[in-house]
């Protein structure tokens, strides 16, 4: 019997023998190679000289005259190009007059007015509907977290605001005074 390590080396030798076989038998997959362009080695090779053959021939090289390019040319004359030469060229546009400076406006003196109050800084949170007969309950919470409950023409909220009306996804609020009136959409949170 022969030893593991044998076995090892005649299933190598074995393995390269028939890659190398496998490999001089495999089609070649390349294109064959394209007709030489050289006329004088086609004229002289004993295969393609042979009269049942005939020697492919490609288009003629063009004739190119080097002397007639250095020679001097013509140059083109500079004309204007019109591309709308069946019309008349129209007049130049009359120039603008120039500007005229606008007295400024005048400034009104005098002391300012009433410094609008500050926004309404409360969250329209939700509507509370208790029925048809009673008003809806507004609910409003300020940016500490704390919740407000209010109805039209109701108690002051906070003791400086008032809901002048409920409707289903907004209230209208302003301070005690009247002023600073906005209008404060359902935000949900």
């Amino acid at each position: 019997m022969l030893g593991e390590a044998q076995r090892a080396w005649i299933l190598a030798a074995l393995a390269l023998a028939l890659g190398t076989v496998v490999y001089r038998e495999w089609p070649a997959t390349s294109a064959p190679a394209p007709a030489t362009s050289n006329r004088g080695e086609a004229a002289t090779s004993p295969a393609r000289s042979a009269p049942s053959q005939a020697v492919p021939t490609g288009p003629a090289a063009p004739d190119v005259h080097l002397a007639a390019l250095a020679g001097n040319r013509v140059t083109p004359v500079r004309q204007e190009r019109n591309l709308f030469r069946f019309k008349t060229k129209a007049a130049p546009p009359a120039p603008l007059p120039p500007p005229q400076m606008a007295s400024p406006a005048p400034v009104r003196t005098g002391p300012p007015g009433p410094a609008a109050p500050p926004p309404i800084s409360l969250k329209f949170i939700g509507v509370l509907d208790t029925g048809e007969q009673k008003p809806k309950i507004a609910i409003l919470s300020d940016s500490a977290g704390h919740v407000f409950y209010g109805t039209e023409g109701g108690p002051a909220i906070e003791g400086r605001y008032r809901i002048l009306k409920v409707g289903a996804e907004s209230i209208e609020m302003s301070y005690l005074d009247g002023r600073g009136r906005t209008t404060l959409r359902l935000s949900g949170s």
